[in-house]
């Protein structure tokens, strides 16, 4: 079993082994792989590593089994790709969300849940109990394919995403704003009173009530609250830093340079953004390898060059945001 180049050797080599009496296998030729926004071809590979346009063989952004493990790819979702793209004679690109299909397919039946804010923004719940802290068992999983809880601090000032709030919310933004109610994940409701802003016009500080009835995202009342939202307690968030990967190479065919150019003359600048974010205090004991969903935003992996002081994370791929599509689409 060979890759296409060789179909011309094929005469002679069927000569060799005729000539030789010797036992004589058929040569069956096959399509080499070929995946769009990366290269596969070792020479090419080895650049990126001797040039220093990646960490190593084993950067997450490369398309190696070292590469794709550190990324937090699991055996069983690689070969759930293998399967679907099946061998070809025809040579092809295969598109790489194929892959983070089968990636996210299986991340989302053996991934714990968690929450972790990625661009913090302070709230500050003014009538709740100065002090006080509460200590909420929340599920791994909702459906319950993941087995086990974890318990989440819950106190007067949290941390949630600054995406979650628009000081001018647009129609169908079902998220925090002045005025508006959002359900805690697991928690309580609380409504935006007052948005705090800087000299130079952002939002720094959210100050927000909280509904005591409505312990756990439900209230007696009965009323309907459409955005829940993730968030941290600001007194037992952990600091970590996240390492936000992309696709290594900007256009689909990387190969396809014009004249005068190379493959490495489209790099994507933006393939790694590392940004620093606030966990919930469970993720401290994850291990190196471990995989896990941050809420809302995306599949994890905790990286080999965590610290005790300093946990990496890596993201193996994101989730699918429908109000970051409408948003793009001008919606």
């Amino acid at each position: 079993i060979c890759t296409l180049e060789f179909v011309n050797n094929r005469e002679l080599y069927d000569w060799v082994l005729d000539a030789l009496n010797v036992y004589h296998p058929q040569q069956i030729e096959f399509a080499r792989l070929g995946l769009t926004y990366t290269v596969l071809s070792k020479r090419k590979l080895i650049q990126l590593v001797k040039g220093g346009f990646v960490r190593g063989w084993d950067d997450p952004r490369m398309p190696t089994i070292c590469g794709m493990r550190r990324r937090g790819y699991t055996p069983e979702a690689i070969r759930d790709f293998c399967s679907r793209i099946g061998v070809a004679r025809a040579e092809n690109l295969v598109e790489y969300s194929l892959l983070e299909f089968c990636v996210r397919e299986h991340l989302n039946a053996i991934a714990p849940r968690t929450m972790a804010v990625l661009d913090p923004i302070k709230v500050v719940i003014e009538n709740y109990p100065e002090g006080q802290v509460e200590w909420f068992d929340m599920p791994f999983s909702q459906d319950g394919s993941v087995e086990g809880s974890r318990k989440v601090p819950f106190s007067r000032e949290l941390y949630i995403e600054r995406d979650d709030f628009r000081l001018e919310p647009p129609k169908k933004f079902h998220r925090l704003a002045p005025g508006a109610e959002v359900r805690l994940r697991y928690a309580y409701f609380i409504t935006c009173r007052e948005a705090v802003l800087d000299d130079a016009g952002n939002v720094v500080e959210l100050r927000c009530v909280y509904d005591p009835e409505s312990k756990g995202g439900q209230s007696p009342d009965g009323r309907k609250v459409k955005g829940t939202i993730h968030w941290v307690s600001a007194a037992h968030a952990i600091p970590a830093e996240v390492r936000l990967y992309d696709q290594l190479f900007a256009v689909e065919n990387p190969n396809a340079a014009p004249e005068g150019k190379t493959f490495l003359d489209n790099l994507n600048p933006e393939s790694l953004t590392k940004v620093e974010a606030l966990l919930e205090p469970a993720l401290a004991t994850f291990k190196a390898g471990d995989k896990m969903q941050f809420e809302r935003l995306g599949y994890y992996c905790k990286d080999k060059d965590s610290t005790d002081a300093k946990p990496v994370f890596n993201r193996t791929t994101t989730l699918r945001d429908t109000w970051a599509k409408l948003e793009k689409k001008g919606a």
